[in-house]
């Protein structure tokens, strides 16, 4: 575990406040012993040139280890955050592998996509991406995703008003979140890293710090019919978090005409997906 023993040695010397130990083993039992919160970042990156539906059984029977994992060892309030990709079926995987554990507990990563959508709004509208506001995204964290703009505020204006270009929202805006991490691997040959990680500490930080009043999060969980979207698949909704790890999907949001065929574009991929890995549930 030599690779393992380095990224220890990082993290001793960043000498973060809150670190009083680190345990390093490749052996399921004793990572995920008594793990309140588990981050799934395990699975093989995306190389350049590499279609996502190549990951899919490659990363499949990583997640089936890790989930009955987690069911026979971790804390019995654990919450699961899954990163590696494709993180949505991973998610679906690992949660069909925790028999024990509600599905409520599992949840994938949109949140490094809001991000990216939150940055080409401020950029476009000159404002500081701080200022952004519930931008969300819908469905796979993938190409197929749909950054969703129409209830964001930019300093507290409606999105399409602070733009002011609704050709770009509905164009070049929604395809640079979705083709960023293609552009991320074309630039420096190998996916995200810092900016992944940056997300996956917000998303903890949200499932674990309530969401502000009027404010909504972007998080991959199991879907119970709402806005169309199948039961038991896994897709990115708004949703609100009470801080103590349970989420809630946002009720109500006008979905338009436009929002809604990106939405079932999206949702027709995760079940696409699903389908490959059915041995697998």
């Amino acid at each position: 575990l030599p690779a393992l023993e380095g990224v220890r040695m990082e993290l001793e010397d960043c000498a973060f406040p809150l670190l009083t130990g680190i345990t390093c083993s490749d052996n399921p039992e004793v990572a995920f012993k008594d793990a309140d919160l588990c981050l799934l970042v395990g699975s093989k990156p995306r190389g350049k040139g590499m279609e996502r539906g190549d990951l899919i059984r490659e990363n499949g029977p990583i997640f089936v280890g890790q989930g009955r994992a987690i069911n026979d060892h971790a804390a019995p309030e654990v919450r699961v955050v899954v990163v590696g990709n494709p993180c949505n079926t991973n998610c679906l995987i690992a949660m069909a592998n925790a028999k024990d554990v509600p599905d409520d507990r599992f949840t994938a990563m949109t949140r490094l996509d809001q991000n990216r959508a939150a940055a080409q709004l401020a950029l476009k509208s000159g404002a500081h991406w701080s200022d952004v506001r519930n931008v969300v995204i819908w469905g796979n964290h993938s190409a197929t995703q749909f950054p969703d703009w129409h209830h964001a505020t930019i300093g507290g204006r409606p999105a399409a008003e602070a733009v002011r270009d609704d050709a770009w929202l509905q164009g070049p805006f929604i395809s640079t979140v979705q083709k960023r991490g293609a552009a991320i691997i074309e630039a420096r040959g190998s996916s995200s890293a810092f900016s992944a990680a940056s997300a996956a500490i917000d998303h903890a930080h949200v499932l674990f710090h309530a969401t502000p009043k009027d404010t909504y999060t972007s998080l991959c969980v199991v879907s119970d019919g709402s806005y169309g979207v199948p039961e038991g698949l896994i897709s990115s909704f708004p949703c609100t978090t009470d801080g103590r790890g349970g989420w809630t999907i946002v009720q109500g949001l006008e979905v338009g005409a436009f929002a809604r065929g990106k939405i079932d574009i999206s949702t027709s991929e995760l079940a696409e997906e699903r389908a490959v890995v059915a041995d697998l549930l």
